[in-house]
């Protein structure tokens, strides 16, 4: 199955049980979650890689007889235009001074992911879930403007990690091919516990 485009992008963040912290102050929001959306000039890539580690051959007899699997590594290169500054520094578990700054005190944000893409006829859903990881800022290359306008976009790296809710492991795929797709117990699953408003549209 191919996909083509990036569709939505969703964030929230949660506690050390990964449940949803829904609150405007300590969360993203009073519900939250966070969307990003035209605010933040949409989302130009978001890179999984890691979905699965490469195969362990066990040798028998001088013959590969068999192969382990190790745990899945996922992480994710985003690349969002203009994030908005507030959630992007909370997502990357910066502390405010509550003047204006937010500083790097090690205590990383636990971040749950949503990712959303569309099959090639754009008439379904493909979701990549992460209910659970750290998000990372390593580099902001700042550079004069000259003819051409030089931006920076919000570059961010986010790795996964395990999700109670996913039975251990770091990732799920969801998609509403599957006729028992069941969009408000993705949410829960992803976003800890979040109640889906009901009348909700299928998009991400």
């Amino acid at each position: 199955m191919a996909t083509v485009g990036l569709y939505g992008i969703a964030f929230g963040l949660v506690d050390s049980t990964q449940k949803i912290i829904a609150d405007a102050t300590n969360g993203l929001g009073t519900d939250g979650i966070y969307q990003v959306g035209h605010a933040d000039l949409g989302g130009k890539t978001a890179n999984i890689t890691g979905l699965s580690a490469a195969p362990v051959k066990i040798y028998g007899f001088n013959q590969v007889q068999d192969a382990t699997m190790p745990t899945s590594e996922p992480s994710v290169a985003l690349d969002i235009n203009n994030l908005n500054f507030q959630i992007k520094q909370q997502i990357k578990g910066f502390v405010s001074d509550n003047k204006g700054g937010w500083t790097d005190e090690n205590l990383k944000a636990h971040v749950a992911l949503l990712i959303t893409t569309q099959t090639i006829d754009r008439t379904h859903f493909v979701y990549y879930g992460f209910g659970n990881g750290i998000m990372t800022e390593t580099a902001a290359n700042i550079q004069t403007d000259a003819a051409a306008e030089q931006r920076v976009d919000d570059a961010l790296t986010y790795t996964a990690l395990t999700t109670i809710a996913f039975n251990g492991q770091p990732y799920k795929i969801y998609s509403d091919l599957d006729p028992k797709f069941d969009k408000a117990n993705m949410y829960k699953e992803v976003f800890g516990g979040y109640v889906l408003p009901a009348g909700t549209t299928p998009t991400s």
